[in-house]
């Protein structure tokens, strides 16, 4: 079986509140892709896309985003989840040998729409939907207040966490302006508003406006495209409980499962040692330290012992992460693209020293409830 190689990217900026159109920035988000790999829209064969009806206000939204993303007389499809899903989609089909050319576009515009409210329909429609207690803000008030309570953790360490991304993103041209701050302080953090207590309102990774795009290629065409393919040696996922009731929140079981899975098939034995930088999806600061652990790069409750600034022990989120900006429906997309960035030399401003193998993540639900990752490493 040949391998899949990630031959091409495109982020647009992020924005709070963008000054120009949809379709005109999933256009410039796939051609700008295929500029990059010096390509042309004959040459694609499969797109899919990562959006979703309730953000995009209207039913099977994707069949407006047809040309604008490249998919006039190309196979087309829609993954309603995160573009890191969507990925898995594409690589599918790439490993299926029916395509040589796969686009994978993924992003919304938040500033259109009532996100919160919105993903109120994840939750239960008899108990928690007409109460309107348990939704997207409350839940990551109890994630964090579970994590800090089981492991002892402070406010500081995770208001740390917050300083560290909001400081990186401020080297990343992409990220949004209002996530960019390279002179926050812990201070700073533990006095903004609260969010949902006691995480505040600088720990929160902000839904913004944005879309990007990503192009794959088995293995063949992958090397005649570039000199420098991503290839994606492991993927794992997996979904946690439904309920929040009926989860420990102080833990990620879905990472750690789908690290386990996507360890395994990238031949990875001590993801410290091996693996070089780390892009995770969190929603906010207490997160990146969960998942962190529930990848095996720290014991659980030891999140903040690893310095993982860009030049600690072991990078994650150069970039800012989500924290510097989460178009819904493209954030877990955009950390592959992160990922890539560094494993080829292009994170100018924020990158890191002799990347080779990098960790990649997406996630949806509440408090990370389903996770997945990738693994991916450079060389040809």
């Amino acid at each position: 079986m040949q391998k899949v190689g990630i031959v091409g990217y495109y982020q647009v900026k992020l924005y709070s509140d963008a000054n120009y159109g949809r379709y005109e920035m999933i256009f410039e988000a796939v051609r700008g892709a295929l500029d990059k790999a010096g390509l042309k829209k004959k040459d694609i064969t499969t797109v899919i896309s990562c959006t979703n009806d309730y953000y995009d206000g209207r039913t099977i939204s994707n069949a407006f985003a047809v040309e604008a993303g490249g998919a006039y007389l190309a196979d087309e499809s829609k993954v309603e989840m995160d573009g890191a899903h969507a990925l898995l989609y594409g690589m599918m089909r790439i490993l299926s040998g029916n395509h040589k050319l796969a686009v994978i576009w993924a992003g919304s515009m938040a500033s259109c729409f009532p996100y919160h409210s919105a993903r109120l329909f994840e939750t239960d429609p008899t108990w928690e939907r007409p109460t309107a207690y348990v939704n997207d803000i409350t839940a990551l008030g109890f994630q964090m207040r579970a994590y800090m309570n089981k492991f002892g953790v402070s406010a500081e360490e995770i208001a740390g966490v917050a300083v560290k991304n909001r400081k990186n993103a401020s080297k990343n041209p992409l990220a949004l302006k209002e996530a960019q701050n390279p002179n926050l302080t812990i201070k700073d953090v533990l006095n903004s508003e609260i969010y949902a207590d006691p995480v505040r309102e600088l720990m929160v990774a902000q839904p913004c406006d944005g879309i990007a795009a990503l192009l794959l290629a088995p293995e063949k065409q992958a090397l005649k495209i570039t000199d420098k393919p991503v290839w994606i040696t492991g993927v794992g996922y997996n979904q946690d409980a439904y309920y929040l009731g009926d989860r420990n929140l102080a833990e990620s079981k879905s990472m750690e499962l789908a690290s386990k899975m996507a360890y395994k098939t990238a031949g990875i034995k001590d993801p410290l040692k091996e693996i070089d930088i780390a892009e995770i999806f969190e929603s906010a600061a207490h997160e990146e330290l969960i998942l962190k652990e529930a990848l095996g790069l720290t014991d659980k409750g030891e999140g903040p012992s690893l310095n993982s600034e860009i030049n600690g022990e072991f990078p994650i989120n150069p970039s800012g992460g989500a924290i510097g900006g989460n178009p819904p429906c493209g954030t877990g997309l955009i950390r592959i693209i992160e990922a890539t960035k560094q494993i080829r030399g292009e994170a100018n401003g924020y990158q890191v020293k002799n990347v080779n193998k990098a960790i990649a993540s997406g996630q949806i639900g509440m408090c990370a409830q389903n996770n997945i990752i990738y693994i991916l490493e450079g060389g040809n």
